[in-house]
């Protein structure tokens, strides 16, 4: 089995697979804008920043799991690449609340880089922020292609979100490696 293409794991609905990844999208999509505006000021007991460095170790997990991935259906082991994408697909989602919970409780960090560093920074960040917000209806169609076992729409399109993904996912550790040095406690 692990050689042949994988049965669907459920019924085609398109109308409702496009509504559902919109909404999910959007409301992903929203959070994120309005945390850029709220801060809940709070004493946890412990350092809020804790959340980022979660956030690190959980995007370079999903960096190595997508990888793998490529490398599972490379050797045409279709229940790995299965089992990797939904690791990657689980991980992403601790990532999403780890993300939130480090902006509701530590809110902005202004970066304090200076000189050409500064602009690096801000050009990865930026095409990370960018692509982050692009990527999530591309991720949830690609997933949603593959659970129905329509194999060939979802290689069109893994062609895409997988770079894009990957991309995202190593820039956000970058961002972190570059800004955690000016975490406050």
């Amino acid at each position: 089995m692990a050689n042949q293409l994988l049965p669907p794991v459920m019924a085609k609905n398109d109308k409702l697979a496009y509504q559902l990844i919109a909404a999910v999208s959007f409301v992903v999509f929203a959070a994120v804008v309005i945390l850029g505006r709220v801060q809940v000021k709070v004493n946890l007991g412990f350092n809020p920043h804790v959340f980022a460095t979660a956030n690190a170790f959980i995007n370079t997990a999903v960096s190595v799991l997508l990888i793998a991935g490529m490398a599972m259906v490379k050797q045409r082991n279709y229940v790995a690449h299965r089992n990797v994408m939904m690791a990657a697909m689980v991980l992403s989602v601790l990532f999403l609340l780890s993300y939130i919970a480090h902006h509701l409780f530590a809110g902005e960090t202004p970066y304090g880089g200076t000189g050409p560093i500064r602009y690096v920074y801000y050009f990865i960040l930026f095409s990370h922020i960018v692509l982050a917000g692009v990527i999530l209806p591309f991720i949830l169609l690609t997933t949603y292609r593959a659970l129905t076992a329509e194999f060939a729409a979802h290689r069109k399109i893994a062609k895409y979100t997988f770079p894009l993904w990957l991309y995202v996912s190593v820039t956000g550790v970058i961002v972190y490696l570059l800004i955690s040095p000016y975490y406050k406690a």
